[in-house]
């Protein structure tokens, strides 16, 4: 067994070491997520936690790891009466991102179950984690319906395992702790509300931390055991902590004077429901024991509410977490006294460990070298630079460059839009958005199982177990199935797709009354990419090139940002804008072949420069079609005389087309524009589209 890496030896990143400290004294806190950049000791903290959780009693041969001092009375190896119990570590189950439900929760034995009326069941790894800790790395990239599961199991300290009319359920209690880089994706605001506490980290921008950061890895890297060796003592002094912790917790007085601040300061930054009030009041009552104190102070409220607000205050996937402090602050001191607990108490003894607060954060593997800039480049914002060329004049030469650009305009505020999916039935990731076969949803048939049955289609395995029950003797009431009988369900719900943004940014989309019109209408289409857990990618293209603003990714705020700071001006070069997503859809399609894309072209559907512009945009549109990419130009043309070149471009994709206002879920045309129709129309018959490209 390898040496973790000592947690006393972790330097910096106090609130991570705190947040972790307190659940592991006080589990009911509810867990931490982590929340950072890659390489900022996230996996390091965690799994050095683990050595320092105290050992647990466990029954003599219990899957399920009872107290012996007050087992599970429902538990599936009990009862367990008398008998001793033997110590052991507390466990760290690791929760991989490509993880089963089987895996999770458990599996039942289903043939044993319907042939001998037995529960056979394998525990999961809820099961492995009970008393001790779950960490999940990258909980954003986990399935929904996994982070469900674990998140209820740990709300409850249970859990159920139903198939078929058998039903197992098993104490699970654990330390949550979840981390993510927010690059990849977000979570849901009502997960992230199920994580009791929520922390920020970042690499330190000092010189000397870092050095010593290199120092102690290089060090640890060299001998694990020496090293491990030299924090012996340190990591025996906190281990003795949690425990005195532990025992001073069911005497801490959480006072009517701090019960108040907590209440006035969830109310005052107007977070949702009662959780955020309960995690808060557990907190600061654990911050207390933590201190050795039996009473909570301000001081505790105000650190529970930096812990526990921060992930609560989200309103939409684009709201950056945190907290005004100032005005934290300003309600404590206004609802403060009554107990005495409002007078701050300056010792150190919140402080996660005993050390120097000087001590720098020892790095996982890490570079340690500064993050990669993945920010867009600032707009251009030279006030001497010319007006926008008007659309007439766009034939004219090229501009020099730089010249004929404006800076970025705000975008519209956002509005829920028609559902937009892709045809036929895929077998991409879960999602919300296209029809597809996946493992939840509803039961459409039955096939044999390829490899484990997960999904048992009890009418259809009866059904083949019926005709044979004669030959294979059967004389009670139980029905003899064997395994060639079986029957997985087949299922249709709904997957993510990749939607790939082609974002005209030229001289023609310049007024900035539009652009602010046409960025609201992509924020409005990420928001709801954002709900329906697709992936998201971003082309712009202007003046003579198209650009790839942002790879596919699973964080649409990562998108919202590079929209926000695009500029505009130049000429209209639609094909180049066409080709390049063609070369981004070539690329996904090799890494991930079961998420099909949905191409989203936001143009006027002018095309200008070099040789017939307009011809070369039709070639390349004509190429999207030929692939069977699912496509919606969004027509970005205004005033009294339009050209209908957006429609007629739609018509080459093999798509369709909606204006800005048609975009709208509650628009008075009452289109529901699902790209199916227009597609099959468009297929069927290349020259019979009306003369806007649409499907009739």
């Amino acid at each position: 067994m390898s040496t973790p890496y000592p947690f006393t030896a972790i330097v910096g990143q106090d609130d991570l070491r705190l947040a972790l400290l307190l659940n592991a004294v006080s589990p009911a806190v509810g867990g931490v997520l982590v929340r950072g950049e890659k390489g900022t000791a996230k996996s390091t903290a965690v799994r050095a936690l683990s050595v320092l959780i105290p050992e647990v009693s466990v029954v003599v041969g219990c899957r399920f790891s009872c107290d012996p001092g007050a087992p599970d009375p429902a538990c599936p190896d009990g009862p367990h009466e008398g008998g001793g119990g033997a110590a052991r570590p507390a466990r760290m189950v690791e929760l991989p991102v490509g993880a089963s439900e089987d895996r999770l929760v458990g599996a039942l034995d289903i043939e044993r179950a319907l042939a001998e009326g037995v529960k056979a069941f394998e525990p999961g790894l809820l099961a492995d984690a009970h008393r001790g800790v779950l960490y999940v790395d990258e909980v954003n990239l986990l399935h929904d319906h996994l982070v469900d599961l674990l998140l209820d199991a740990a709300a409850m300290g249970a859990s159920y395992v139903e198939r078929e009319g058998v039903s197992v359920r098993h104490a699970s209690r654990f330390l949550l702790v979840g981390t993510m880089n927010p690059e990849e994706g977000e979570l849901r605001p009502q997960l992230l509300d199920r994580f009791g506490l929520t922390v920020e980290v970042a690499a330190s921008r000092e010189p000397d931390l870092r050095v010593e950061v290199v120092r102690r890895r290089l060090a640890y890297d060299d001998d694990p055991a020496a090293f491990a060796a030299r924090w012996a003592g340190e990591e025996n002094a906190l281990r003795a902590r949690i425990v005195a912790a532990r025992a001073l917790l069911p005497e801490v007085r959480l006072g009517d004077a701090a019960l108040r601040q907590i209440a006035a300061t969830c109310a005052a930054f107007e977070v949702d429901g009662m959780r955020a009030d309960i995690v808060m009041a557990r907190t600061a009552t654990t911050l207390a024991a933590w201190a050795g104190r039996t009473v909570v102070l301000a001081e505790d409220v105000r650190r529970a509410a930096l812990l526990a607000l921060p992930h609560r205050r989200r309103r939409n996937p684009f709201d950056a977490p945190g907290l005004d402090e100032e005005k934290l602050d300003d309600t404590l001191e206004e609802f403060g006294g009554g107990d005495g607990e409002g007078d701050r108490d300056d010792s150190p003894d919140d402080e996660p460990d005993d050390e120097p607060d000087d001590d720098p954060d020892p790095d996982g593997p890490g570079d340690g070298g500064p993050p990669p800039q993945d920010g867009p480049p600032e707009a251009p914002r030279d006030s001497s630079a010319r007006p926008e060329p008007a659309e007439s004049d766009e034939t004219g030469p090229p501009p020099a460059p730089g010249g004929g650009e404006r800076s970025a305009v705000r975008s519209a505020e956002p509005f829920r839009t028609k559902a937009l999916s892709v045809p036929g039935l895929g077998e991409g990731a879960a999602g919300r958005r296209s029809r597809a076969r996946t493992d939840h949803g509803r039961t459409t048939g039955a096939r044999r199982p390829r490899g484990t049955l997960t999904k048992l289609h009890l009418a259809a395995t009866v059904h083949a177990a019926a005709p044979h029950q004669r030959a294979r003797g059967r004389s009670g009431h139980g029905l003899v199935v064997r395994r060639d009988d079986l029957r997985q369900a087949t299922r249709e719900g709904r997957e993510g797709n990749l939607v790939l943004f082609v974002v005209d940014a030229s001289g023609s989309m310049a007024a900035r009354q539009r652009m602010s019109a046409v960025k609201g209408a992509v924020l409005s289409l990420l928001l709801d990419a954002y709900q329906r857990r697709d992936k998201v990618g971003l082309v712009t293209f202007r003046g003579r090139e198209a650009t790839v603003a942002l790879p596919p990714t699973s964080s649409v705020d990562a998108a919202a940002v590079r929209l926000e700071t695009l500029p505009t001006g130049g000429r209209t070069p639609l094909s180049a804008g066409l080709m390049k997503a063609h070369d981004v859809l070539r690329v996904e399609r090799m890494r991930d072949p079961a998420r099909r894309p949905l191409l989203v072209v936001v143009t006027d559907g002018r095309a200008t420069g070099g040789p017939d512009p307009v011809a070369l945009g039709g070639r390349a549109a004509r190429l999207h079609a030929a692939e069977g990419t699912a496509s919606v130009v969004v027509d970005c043309e205004s005033g009294p005389v339009r050209l209908g070149l957006a429609a007629a471009l739609a018509g080459d994709l093999g798509g369709t087309a909606v204006t800005l206002d048609e975009l709208r879920a509650d628009s008075v045309a009452g289109l529901v524009r699902d790209v199916q129709g227009a597609y099959r129309d468009a297929r069927g018959s290349q020259g019979s589209r009306d003369s806007r490209g649409r499907a009739a």
